[in-house]
Protein backbone atom coordinates (compact mmCIF):
# COMPACT_ATOMS: atom_id res chain seq x y z
CA UNK A 1 0.00 0.00 0.00
CA UNK A 2 1.95 3.03 -1.29
CA UNK A 3 0.91 6.67 -0.95
CA UNK A 4 -0.01 8.16 -4.34
CA UNK A 5 -1.43 11.62 -3.64
CA UNK A 6 -4.02 13.72 -1.87
CA UNK A 7 -7.45 15.24 -2.38
CA UNK A 8 -8.13 18.45 -0.46
CA UNK A 9 -11.48 19.95 0.49
CA UNK A 10 -13.24 21.97 3.17
CA UNK A 11 -15.93 21.19 5.73
CA UNK A 12 -18.34 23.79 7.15
CA UNK A 13 -20.37 22.84 10.22
CA UNK A 14 -22.48 25.30 12.25
CA UNK A 15 -22.06 25.30 16.03
CA UNK A 16 -24.84 24.85 18.56
CA UNK A 17 -23.73 28.08 20.21
CA UNK A 18 -20.87 30.51 19.42
CA UNK A 19 -17.49 29.32 20.72
CA UNK A 20 -16.02 32.18 22.76
CA UNK A 21 -12.70 32.31 24.59
CA UNK A 22 -10.33 35.00 25.79
CA UNK A 23 -8.68 34.77 22.36
CA UNK A 24 -11.52 34.53 19.80
CA UNK A 25 -15.17 34.01 18.95
CA UNK A 26 -16.26 31.48 16.27
CA UNK A 27 -19.70 30.54 14.88
CA UNK A 28 -18.84 27.45 12.81
CA UNK A 29 -16.23 24.80 12.20
CA UNK A 30 -14.51 25.80 8.96
CA UNK A 31 -11.72 23.28 8.46
CA UNK A 32 -9.52 21.75 5.78
CA UNK A 33 -10.09 18.02 5.16
CA UNK A 34 -8.03 15.61 3.08
CA UNK A 35 -8.17 12.14 1.60
CA UNK A 36 -4.70 10.59 1.36
CA UNK A 37 -4.79 8.12 -1.53
CA UNK A 38 -2.88 4.89 -2.19
CA UNK A 39 -2.21 2.46 -5.03
CA UNK A 40 -4.64 -0.01 -3.47
CA UNK A 41 -7.54 2.49 -3.48
CA UNK A 42 -7.47 2.60 0.31
CA UNK A 43 -7.97 6.14 1.63
CA UNK A 44 -6.90 7.82 4.86
CA UNK A 45 -8.72 10.89 6.12
CA UNK A 46 -7.41 13.96 7.95
CA UNK A 47 -8.63 17.35 9.17
CA UNK A 48 -7.01 20.63 10.22
CA UNK A 49 -8.63 23.75 11.70
CA UNK A 50 -7.09 27.14 10.79
CA UNK A 51 -6.39 28.32 14.35
CA UNK A 52 -4.09 31.22 13.47
CA UNK A 53 -4.33 32.84 16.91
CA UNK A 54 -2.74 29.74 18.50
CA UNK A 55 -0.81 27.74 15.90
CA UNK A 56 -0.31 30.42 13.23
CA UNK A 57 -2.01 28.19 10.64
CA UNK A 58 -4.51 29.66 8.16
CA UNK A 59 -6.57 27.80 5.56
CA UNK A 60 -4.21 28.98 2.84
CA UNK A 61 -1.07 27.97 4.68
CA UNK A 62 -2.52 24.55 5.53
CA UNK A 63 -3.47 23.80 1.93
CA UNK A 64 -0.14 25.03 0.56
CA UNK A 65 1.89 23.07 3.10
CA UNK A 66 -0.02 19.85 2.43
CA UNK A 67 -0.20 20.15 -1.36
CA UNK A 68 3.24 21.54 -2.15
CA UNK A 69 5.50 20.24 0.61
CA UNK A 70 4.20 17.50 2.91
CA UNK A 71 2.46 15.06 0.58
CA UNK A 72 5.10 15.27 -2.20
CA UNK A 73 7.71 14.28 0.39
CA UNK A 74 5.92 11.00 1.20
CA UNK A 75 4.48 9.94 -2.16
CA UNK A 76 5.65 6.46 -3.19
CA UNK A 77 6.42 5.23 0.33
CA UNK A 78 4.71 2.09 1.61
CA UNK A 79 2.35 2.89 4.47
CA UNK A 80 3.99 0.30 6.71
CA UNK A 81 7.25 2.28 6.61
CA UNK A 82 5.82 4.56 9.27
CA UNK A 83 9.08 5.97 10.67
CA UNK A 84 10.32 6.88 7.20
CA UNK A 85 7.05 8.60 6.36
CA UNK A 86 7.03 10.61 9.58
CA UNK A 87 10.68 11.61 9.29
CA UNK A 88 10.06 12.98 5.82
CA UNK A 89 6.75 14.56 6.79
CA UNK A 90 8.26 16.58 9.62
CA UNK A 91 11.37 17.50 7.61
CA UNK A 92 9.34 18.73 4.63
CA UNK A 93 8.50 22.15 6.07
CA UNK A 94 9.09 24.11 9.29
CA UNK A 95 6.25 24.57 11.76
CA UNK A 96 2.83 24.28 10.02
CA UNK A 97 1.83 21.90 12.79
CA UNK A 98 -1.86 21.75 11.86
CA UNK A 99 -1.05 20.81 8.26
CA UNK A 100 1.32 18.13 9.52
CA UNK A 101 -1.30 16.82 11.94
CA UNK A 102 -3.84 16.59 9.12
CA UNK A 103 -1.55 14.37 7.03
CA UNK A 104 -0.26 12.50 10.09
CA UNK A 105 -3.74 11.32 11.10
CA UNK A 106 -4.48 10.28 7.51
CA UNK A 107 -1.27 8.23 7.51
CA UNK A 108 -2.19 6.58 10.82
CA UNK A 109 -5.67 5.93 9.49
CA UNK A 110 -4.14 4.06 6.54
CA UNK A 111 -1.57 2.34 8.75
CA UNK A 112 -4.24 0.90 11.03
CA UNK A 113 -6.36 -0.07 8.03
CA UNK A 114 -3.38 -1.94 6.58
CA UNK A 115 -3.14 -3.86 9.86
CA UNK A 116 -6.90 -4.45 9.95
CA UNK A 117 -7.33 -2.92 13.43
CA UNK A 118 -8.92 0.18 14.96
CA UNK A 119 -6.24 2.78 15.54
CA UNK A 120 -6.45 2.79 19.34
CA UNK A 121 -5.57 -0.93 19.39
CA UNK A 122 -2.66 -0.41 17.00
CA UNK A 123 -1.37 2.27 19.40
CA UNK A 124 -1.52 -0.23 22.25
CA UNK A 125 -4.81 0.66 23.87
CA UNK A 126 -7.32 -1.60 25.55
CA UNK A 127 -9.99 0.81 26.79
CA UNK A 128 -12.76 1.28 24.26
CA UNK A 129 -14.37 4.38 25.82
CA UNK A 130 -13.22 7.91 26.60
CA UNK A 131 -15.16 10.45 28.69
CA UNK A 132 -14.91 14.07 27.62
CA UNK A 133 -15.83 17.36 29.25
CA UNK A 134 -17.94 20.01 27.50
CA UNK A 135 -16.79 23.59 26.96
CA UNK A 136 -18.81 26.45 28.40
CA UNK A 137 -17.88 29.51 26.34
CA UNK A 138 -17.11 32.82 28.04
CA UNK A 139 -20.26 34.98 28.01
CA UNK A 140 -22.57 36.72 30.43
CA UNK A 141 -22.94 34.98 33.77
CA UNK A 142 -26.57 34.17 33.00
CA UNK A 143 -25.73 32.56 29.64
CA UNK A 144 -22.83 30.55 31.09
CA UNK A 145 -25.02 29.27 33.93
CA UNK A 146 -27.77 28.35 31.46
CA UNK A 147 -25.31 26.53 29.19
CA UNK A 148 -23.87 24.69 32.19
CA UNK A 149 -27.26 23.50 33.40
CA UNK A 150 -28.11 22.33 29.88
CA UNK A 151 -24.82 20.40 29.61
CA UNK A 152 -25.43 18.62 32.91
CA UNK A 153 -28.99 17.76 31.84
CA UNK A 154 -27.48 16.10 28.75
CA UNK A 155 -25.30 13.85 30.89
CA UNK A 156 -22.02 15.75 31.04
CA UNK A 157 -20.27 15.32 34.38
CA UNK A 158 -17.30 17.56 33.58
CA UNK A 159 -17.48 21.19 32.44
CA UNK A 160 -14.63 23.23 31.00
CA UNK A 161 -15.39 26.85 31.77
CA UNK A 162 -13.78 29.50 29.58
CA UNK A 163 -12.65 32.66 31.39
CA UNK A 164 -9.73 35.08 31.16
CA UNK A 165 -11.38 38.24 29.82
CA UNK A 166 -12.41 39.99 33.04
CA UNK A 167 -9.77 39.17 35.64
CA UNK A 168 -11.16 39.01 39.17
CA UNK A 169 -14.72 39.18 37.79
CA UNK A 170 -14.18 35.62 36.55
CA UNK A 171 -14.54 34.44 40.14
CA UNK A 172 -18.22 35.38 40.15
CA UNK A 173 -19.07 33.46 36.98
CA UNK A 174 -17.29 30.33 38.21
CA UNK A 175 -19.01 30.57 41.59
CA UNK A 176 -22.41 31.01 39.91
CA UNK A 177 -21.85 27.93 37.77
CA UNK A 178 -20.86 25.84 40.79
CA UNK A 179 -23.98 26.92 42.67
CA UNK A 180 -26.13 26.07 39.64
CA UNK A 181 -24.75 22.59 38.89
CA UNK A 182 -24.11 21.41 42.42
CA UNK A 183 -21.06 19.81 44.06
CA UNK A 184 -20.80 16.60 42.04
CA UNK A 185 -19.95 18.10 38.64
CA UNK A 186 -16.24 18.53 37.91
CA UNK A 187 -15.34 22.07 36.86
CA UNK A 188 -12.21 22.84 34.87
CA UNK A 189 -11.23 26.46 34.29
CA UNK A 190 -9.49 27.58 31.10
CA UNK A 191 -8.10 31.12 31.08
CA UNK A 192 -6.58 30.81 27.58
CA UNK A 193 -3.55 32.92 28.61
CA UNK A 194 -5.89 35.68 29.80
CA UNK A 195 -4.50 36.43 33.27
CA UNK A 196 -1.32 38.03 34.53
CA UNK A 197 0.63 35.82 36.96
CA UNK A 198 -0.17 37.77 40.14
CA UNK A 199 -3.84 38.05 39.17
CA UNK A 200 -3.92 34.33 38.43
CA UNK A 201 -2.63 33.54 41.92
CA UNK A 202 -5.20 35.88 43.50
CA UNK A 203 -8.08 34.39 41.48
CA UNK A 204 -7.14 30.76 42.09
CA UNK A 205 -6.51 31.31 45.79
CA UNK A 206 -9.89 33.01 46.08
CA UNK A 207 -11.55 30.04 44.36
CA UNK A 208 -9.76 27.76 46.83
CA UNK A 209 -10.87 29.87 49.81
CA UNK A 210 -14.47 29.71 48.58
CA UNK A 211 -14.10 25.91 48.33
CA UNK A 212 -15.64 25.94 44.87
CA UNK A 213 -13.72 22.80 43.96
CA UNK A 214 -11.80 23.24 40.73
CA UNK A 215 -10.34 20.18 39.00
CA UNK A 216 -7.64 22.24 37.28
CA UNK A 217 -6.81 25.63 35.78
CA UNK A 218 -5.60 25.57 32.19
CA UNK A 219 -3.00 27.98 30.79
CA UNK A 220 -3.58 30.85 33.23
CA UNK A 221 -0.84 33.06 31.74
CA UNK A 222 0.83 33.80 28.40
CA UNK A 223 2.26 30.78 26.62
CA UNK A 224 5.84 32.09 26.63
CA UNK A 225 5.76 33.11 30.30
CA UNK A 226 6.99 29.88 31.85
CA UNK A 227 8.39 31.73 34.86
CA UNK A 228 4.98 33.31 35.42
CA UNK A 229 3.22 29.97 35.15
CA UNK A 230 5.80 28.45 37.49
CA UNK A 231 4.95 31.15 40.03
CA UNK A 232 1.25 30.35 39.73
CA UNK A 233 1.87 26.62 40.09
CA UNK A 234 4.08 27.05 43.14
CA UNK A 235 1.69 29.41 44.92
CA UNK A 236 -1.62 27.58 44.51
CA UNK A 237 -2.96 24.16 45.41
CA UNK A 238 -5.15 23.72 42.33
CA UNK A 239 -3.45 21.70 39.55
CA UNK A 240 -2.21 23.85 36.67
CA UNK A 241 -2.45 22.49 33.12
CA UNK A 242 -0.03 23.73 30.45
CA UNK A 243 -1.64 24.03 27.03
CA UNK A 244 -0.40 26.69 24.60
CA UNK A 245 3.00 26.52 26.31
CA UNK A 246 3.55 23.02 24.92
CA UNK A 247 3.79 22.28 21.22
CA UNK A 248 6.69 19.83 21.15
CA UNK A 249 8.41 17.16 23.21
CA UNK A 250 11.13 19.70 23.98
CA UNK A 251 8.51 22.13 25.30
CA UNK A 252 7.09 19.39 27.52
CA UNK A 253 10.51 18.63 28.98
CA UNK A 254 11.12 22.32 29.72
CA UNK A 255 7.75 22.81 31.44
CA UNK A 256 8.04 19.60 33.46
CA UNK A 257 11.64 20.22 34.55
CA UNK A 258 10.78 23.78 35.63
CA UNK A 259 7.72 22.47 37.42
CA UNK A 260 5.90 25.24 35.63
CA UNK A 261 2.74 23.12 35.50
CA UNK A 262 1.32 20.00 37.08
CA UNK A 263 -0.31 18.58 33.94
CA UNK A 264 0.26 18.61 30.18
CA UNK A 265 -2.38 19.20 27.51
CA UNK A 266 -1.67 17.35 24.26
CA UNK A 267 -3.33 18.60 21.08
CA UNK A 268 -2.56 17.08 17.69
CA UNK A 269 -2.73 20.48 16.01
CA UNK A 270 0.07 21.73 18.25
CA UNK A 271 2.31 18.67 18.10
CA UNK A 272 1.94 18.08 14.37
CA UNK A 273 0.08 14.82 14.85
CA UNK A 274 0.03 11.49 16.64
CA UNK A 275 3.66 10.58 15.96
CA UNK A 276 5.03 13.55 17.93
CA UNK A 277 2.23 13.39 20.50
CA UNK A 278 3.37 9.89 21.41
CA UNK A 279 6.76 11.34 22.31
CA UNK A 280 5.12 13.72 24.77
CA UNK A 281 3.22 10.77 26.26
CA UNK A 282 6.50 8.92 26.78
CA UNK A 283 8.13 11.95 28.41
CA UNK A 284 5.16 12.39 30.72
CA UNK A 285 5.36 8.73 31.70
CA UNK A 286 9.05 9.10 32.56
CA UNK A 287 8.35 12.09 34.81
CA UNK A 288 5.09 10.65 36.20
CA UNK A 289 3.08 13.59 34.90
CA UNK A 290 -0.50 13.07 33.76
CA UNK A 291 -1.86 14.39 30.47
CA UNK A 292 -5.07 15.68 29.02
CA UNK A 293 -6.01 14.96 25.40
CA UNK A 294 -7.40 18.17 23.98
CA UNK A 295 -8.53 19.58 20.67
CA UNK A 296 -8.94 22.87 18.89
CA UNK A 297 -12.34 23.71 17.40
CA UNK A 298 -12.38 20.50 15.36
CA UNK A 299 -15.14 18.30 14.00
CA UNK A 300 -15.58 14.56 14.46
CA UNK A 301 -12.79 13.56 12.05
CA UNK A 302 -9.85 15.20 13.83
CA UNK A 303 -11.34 14.71 17.30
CA UNK A 304 -11.66 10.98 16.61
CA UNK A 305 -7.93 10.77 15.90
CA UNK A 306 -7.30 12.35 19.30
CA UNK A 307 -9.81 10.01 20.93
CA UNK A 308 -7.98 6.97 19.58
CA UNK A 309 -4.76 8.26 21.15
CA UNK A 310 -6.53 8.99 24.44
CA UNK A 311 -7.94 5.46 24.51
CA UNK A 312 -4.49 4.03 23.80
CA UNK A 313 -2.30 5.64 26.47
CA UNK A 314 -2.96 5.36 30.21
CA UNK A 315 -0.92 8.49 30.93
CA UNK A 316 -3.78 10.45 29.33
CA UNK A 317 -6.21 10.64 32.25
CA UNK A 318 -8.39 13.54 31.11
CA UNK A 319 -10.07 14.35 27.81
CA UNK A 320 -11.30 17.61 26.32
CA UNK A 321 -12.63 16.18 23.07
CA UNK A 322 -15.95 17.97 22.84
CA UNK A 323 -15.74 19.26 19.26
CA UNK A 324 -18.52 16.98 17.96
CA UNK A 325 -20.69 17.95 20.94
CA UNK A 326 -20.42 21.60 19.94
CA UNK A 327 -21.47 20.96 16.32
CA UNK A 328 -25.09 21.10 15.15
CA UNK A 329 -24.67 18.23 12.69
CA UNK A 330 -22.39 15.26 12.03
CA UNK A 331 -21.65 15.19 8.28
CA UNK A 332 -19.43 12.10 8.44
CA UNK A 333 -20.08 8.40 7.97
CA UNK A 334 -18.53 5.98 10.44
CA UNK A 335 -16.07 6.56 13.24
CA UNK A 336 -16.44 6.48 17.03
CA UNK A 337 -19.89 6.94 18.55
CA UNK A 338 -20.27 10.19 20.50
CA UNK A 339 -22.98 9.45 23.07
CA UNK A 340 -22.98 12.72 24.98
CA UNK A 341 -19.90 12.74 27.20
CA UNK A 342 -18.87 9.16 26.39
CA UNK A 343 -16.95 8.37 23.21
CA UNK A 344 -17.28 4.71 22.21
CA UNK A 345 -14.36 3.73 20.00
CA UNK A 346 -15.10 2.13 16.65
CA UNK A 347 -14.05 -1.50 16.18
CA UNK A 348 -13.62 -1.05 12.43
CA UNK A 349 -10.09 -0.55 11.00
CA UNK A 350 -8.40 2.82 11.26
CA UNK A 351 -9.96 5.96 12.71
CA UNK A 352 -13.27 4.62 11.48
CA UNK A 353 -14.48 7.47 9.26
CA UNK A 354 -15.56 6.02 5.92
CA UNK A 355 -16.91 9.07 4.08
CA UNK A 356 -16.08 12.81 4.25
CA UNK A 357 -18.21 15.42 2.46
CA UNK A 358 -16.44 17.24 -0.35
CA UNK A 359 -13.85 14.51 -0.91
Amino acid sequence: MKITGVRIGEVHIPLVTPFKTALRSVDEVNDIVIALTTDTDAVGYGEAPPTAVITGDTKGSIVTAIRDFIVPSIVGIDILELDTIMTRLHASILKNTSAKACVDMAVYDLYAKALGQPLYKVLGGSSDTVETDLTISVDTVEKMVSDSIKAVSEGYRILKVKVGKEGLADIGRIQAIREAVGPDVLIRVDANQGWEPKDAVRIIRRLEDLEIGIDLVEQPVKAHDLAGMQMVTQNTYTPILADESIFSAEDAINVIRMRAADLVNIKLMKTGGIYEALKICSIAEIYNVRCMMGCMLESKLAVSAGAHLAAARSVITRADLDGPGLCRIDPYTGGPDYAGPVIHMNQTPGIGITAVPGL
